[in-house]
């Protein structure tokens, strides 16, 4: 069983590993593959046969499939697992942009009926930067006052916040009282983005979840199979820092996916760390990556190498499929 983490802010103790959820939904148009039925089906058992298990997902992943195969796989098992835990997130309306309150309000209610559940323990606000109008979601009536109103209603345990655009979320963790933040593809061995936010945050009691360490999947499957880092197309210096990583693994007989997640796992701030998987086999693999002995000695070549700061995703053309 994975170590349980704790944080200040937020009520119960967590996994230090979450399975991340938005590929199970079918997302072609991110992921580059497509994720059937049946597959997502076998990967959420799995999932589930963790004690207890963590989940991420969002009502916009694969426009409500995810949500709605973890709901499935919830009433096969006659409910979901003691100890369980599930994070989603408030989505603004796909097609127009828009979210204040009553959006956020119809949002909690689609995952939950998506969920078959009564009540979220982790809800975030999902994405704001993507919105029509941030005004919307940070003035009176927009979805962050509703958002604090469905923890005070008893709705959600807790509340949090997810998004990409680092500065913005920085703003916004300093104007609110928030128990969790998911950052993603900005704090890996090819990326710091998020290293001052995760000060903050930490130093706020607030917990910190870490997701994608894998840059969207070329730090576990190696750039012989891949050249997207953060869903878009690498450039050939980016690709020299992972064949240097590969290269260092190899030396001393260890596995990339091993060092991208322990890389995450091992740092003080991160309450918990979030990988997405859309194969059985790859819940187990997962485990064993973060079980698996690095001697020091390539812990110590590895964060020699260069790194960025930058926005990742600066570049890349959002699509929510």
């Amino acid at each position: 069983m994975t170590a349980m983490k704790t944080a200040p802010r937020l009520p119960f103790a967590v996994p230090a590993l979450c399975f991340g959820t938005s590929g199970l939904g079918d997302m072609p148009d991110t992921y580059g593959y497509a994720v059937g039925e049946a597959r997502a089906d076998a990967t959420l058992a799995a999932i589930f046969a963790e004690r207890p298990a963590f989940l991420d997902t969002s009502r916009i992943y694969g426009m409500g499939r995810s949500e709605e195969r973890i709901g499935k796989a919830i009433k096969s098992l006659g409910g979901l697992p003691e100890g369980s835990i599930i994070s989603t997130k408030l989505d603004r309306d796909f097609e127009t942009g828009r979210f204040d309150g009553e959006r956020a309000r119809r949002s909690l209610e689609e995952s939950l009926t998506a969920l078959g559940l009564d009540r979220i323990q982790i809800m975030h606000l999902h994405d704001p930067e993507h919105c029509w109008d941030l005004g919307e979601v940070t003035g009176k009536g927009g979805a962050l006052e509703a958002l604090v109103r469905m923890k005070e209603e008893g709705l959600v345990e807790a509340i949090g916040l997810a998004m990409g655009k680092v500065p913005l979320m920085r703003r916004l963790l300093g104007d609110w009282e928030f128990d969790a933040i998911i950052s993603h593809n900005r704090f890996t061995l090819l990326n710091r983005e998020a290293d001052e936010l995760f000060d903050e945050a930490h130093g706020q009691g607030t917990a910190v979840f870490n997701a994608a360490p894998y840059s969207s999947g070329i730090l576990a499957k190696g750039s012989g199979q891949t050249r997207l880092i953060a869903y878009h197309e690498a450039s050939e210096a980016q690709l020299e820092v992972v064949r240097r990583i590969e290269a260092i693994c190899e030396r001393h007989g260890i596995a990339m996916g091993a060092a991208a997640l322990q890389f995450s796992m091992r740092d003080s701030r991160v309450t918990s760390t979030i990988c997405g998987v859309t194969k059985p086999e790859r819940v187990a693999e997962t485990n064993a990556w973060a079980e698996a002995e690095i001697p020091a000695e390539a812990w110590d070549e590895l964060m020699a190498l260069p790194f960025s700061k930058e926005d990742p995703e600066a570049s890349r053309v959002y699509r929510p499929g």
